[in-house]
């Protein structure tokens, strides 16, 4: 569950937002002003801030440079002005997004799960490749919609390939990091392994490229 902590001197739009951010499912503190606001970063890790510009105490684009040297938190900027100028202001200072009052709740929302997202976003446990799919956290391997029997050994050397995807791989490397380094086969354990992968990729076999004289690379 994201934590977000909501920044304004404005009391109703400050509890408007924290009720909105619940109903999304995201925990929300709220701070009144730029100085608080630098505080409770100190003192907890937040996943967003959503940042008003015009506060007593410390204004937002202050606040905002003071959070991002604590730590790389994402930054919404709220304003009441919509010039360019303090739109490129705010970004200078480091800001992930802007957002002119007066806003959408919803919107808002809608713009920190983007940024939250953008952000935190983990690599993808599926990789498709037209009608060739991988799916690395179930270990299976798809070709036009029909099930692929690989080898544990033979799986590991597609996902890792494919994780360095044209990124030309010597055999020495692969034997390193698919079979590990205390492994004493050699050059011809990769070949035998990669000719029976081409074989099992049928349409898809050309995605492994021979590099001549060093090992192969997996064309995305």
């Amino acid at each position: 569950m994201a934590r977000l902590l909501i920044v304004d001197d404005e009391k109703n739009i400050r509890e408007v937002v924290r009720e909105y951010a619940v109903m999304n499912g995201y925990e929300a503190d709220e701070a009144p002003d730029g100085t608080d606001a630098v505080e409770m970063v100190k003192q907890k890790d937040y996943d967003c801030v959503i940042l008003d510009i015009m506060m007593p105490k410390l204004d937002g684009y202050t606040a905002c440079r003071m959070i991002k040297e604590i730590r790389p938190v994402p930054v919404i900027m709220l304003s009441a002005r919509g010039e360019e100028y303090d739109k490129l202001m705010g970004f200078d200072v480091g800001v992930d997004d802007y957002v002119v009052k007066p806003f959408s709740p919803r919107e808002l929302m809608a713009r920190v799960k983007v940024v939250l997202e953008r952000t935190y976003r983990t690599p993808a446990s599926v990789m498709r490749f037209d009608g060739l799919v991988i799916d690395v956290a179930g270990r299976t391997v798809t070709v036009d919609g029909e099930r692929v029997n690989l080898t544990p050994k033979e799986i590991d050397l597609l996902i890792y390939m494919v994780r360095n995807a044209n990124i030309a791989l010597s055999r020495q490397t692969l034997l390193e990091q698919v079979w590990n380094y205390d492994y004493f086969g050699d050059d011809r354990t990769v070949d035998a392994h990669i000719k029976m992968l081409r074989h099992n990729l049928g349409a898809y076999r050309d995605r492994i490229v021979t590099v001549r004289g060093m090992g192969y690379r997996f064309e995305a």
